[in-house]
């Protein structure tokens, strides 16, 4: 079959690899109709997440149809259509049973103290070939696997295998209530499924804070307030947009991607050179794309939580839903402290959230679809992946189609 595989930092390709076959009773094997290329899969190649082997199949979105169980999977048969969530879950220890699926104590074979099992991730995520591919080994099939109501077509599916589950997550950590006023730091495809659940969870106001026009564009059509972080600075704006108290809640839906320089008008001009995507990838040192300006590992909290930390009311909630590196140490710690503010953070907990957003999506609730921007056959999936790292004008989601 066909399949992106990791070969080295900044060196992908799409290879012929051989098909998944059944390795454990609760293994099944899913034909990939649809799936999709994510901000965390640029982590991986870039080197920002360390610990990647060789060989490694990447994505950790998709959909298909089931071509064979193991003896243990009794809730699916062969031809089932299937969203298979991004982290796996095992259904049955203490923290499956309490709703906190990511952190399963049976999924990763690293040991319950490893935390989240996901597919195309490093080495202390399992490893598990991920789902950029015709064919995929679906581990604990029975507990992780959600069966796709007929109405349900792939392109608002694969929304739904993680970024529209992480966005809610983030939202729903945050403990947005009805009439909060909401700063999210990210318009890419998270950050605008975290804007779209703190409005479907009542938000009196949501506030988003980007550089890329398309993206905010995006974002206002969905009714947030913009702030061009190179044009504004964004914690004077939020102060003055709430009448100087700040924002009851701030999603950090960037991550490691989050810049560590200064920022504003005079700043853009450096922020603006491209390098081509080989250049880019294949510096020795991992570190952010040419749009993070001096971005040095280490050198202290990322741009992002500095804001947030600041534009947040005293007493207020921050959740962090972006990823970032295990050797990542530095918070603004002091500041939150003495603000009284709440921080949560985490991966999301895919199997106890998607199940109500993909209801809402065959009642007609809320339409995914917006965010879906780019279809692109695997076969072009090594272009797409140039586009969606420089954040070409218009690329918020691609789905790729195997």
């Amino acid at each position: 079959m066909k399949a992106v595989v990791f070969h080295g930092i900044g060196d992908i390709r799409l290879d012929t690899v051989s098909d998944p076959a059944i390795e454990q009773p609760t293994d099944a094997v899913v034909r990939i109709t649809s799936s999709a290329i994510c901000g965390t899969d640029l982590h991986m190649v870039r080197g920002t997440l360390p610990g990647m082997q060789p060989g490694t199949i990447l994505g950790h979105e998709a959909v298909g149809m089931i071509e064979e169980t193991g003896p243990n999977v009794r809730n699916f048969r062969n031809g089932d259509r299937v969203l298979i969530p991004s982290t796996i879950s095992c259904g049955y220890c203490a923290y499956c049973r309490s709703g906190h699926t990511a952190q399963c104590d049976t999924a990763n074979p690293n040991g319950p103290l490893a935390g989240t099992a996901f597919y195309g991730g490093p080495k202390a995520t399992g490893p598990f070939n991920g789902l950029q591919a015709q064919y995929a080994r679906t581990p604990l099939a029975h507990a992780s696997l959600i069966r796709l109501p007929d109405n349900i077509d792939d392109d608002r599916a694969i929304l739904m295998s993680d970024i529209f589950p992480t966005g809610y997550f983030g939202a729903q950590i945050c403990g947005v209530q009805l009439g909060d006023t909401v700063a999210v730091f990210g318009a890419g495809p998270v950050g605008q499924f975290a804007i779209a659940s703190a409005r479907l969870m009542g938000a009196g106001r949501v506030i988003c804070v980007d550089r890329v026009p398309s993206r905010l564009d995006m974002a206002r059509n969905q009714g947030a307030e913009v702030i061009n972080f190179d044009i504004d600075e964004p914690v004077q704006t939020i102060l003055d947009l709430t009448g100087g108290i700040g924002v009851d809640r701030a999603i950090d839906a960037v991550g490691v991607d989050a810049v560590r320089a200064e920022h504003g008008p005079a700043a853009s001009a450096q922020q603006d050179k491209q390098k081509n995507f080989e250049q880019e990838l294949q510096e020795i040192a991992p570190r952010q794309n040419e749009q993070d300006g001096n971005w040095k590992p280490g050198s202290g909290p990322s741009q992002v939580l500095q804001w947030a930390v600041k534009a947040v009311a005293k007493a207020g909630t921050l959740s962090v839903i972006g990823v970032y590196p295990m050797n990542d140490r530095f918070f603004p710690i002091g500041e939150a402290m003495n603000r009284n503010l709440s921080v949560r953070m985490g991966n999301c907990n895919h199997r106890a959230i998607t199940p109500k957003l993909v209801e809402l999506v065959r009642n007609g609730s809320f339409d995914p679809l917006a965010v879906l921007t780019q279809r692109e056959p695997i076969t072009n999936a090594i272009e797409a992946y140039r586009a969606f790292d420089k954040r070409e004008p218009g690329w918020i989601k691609v789905k790729l189609e195997p």
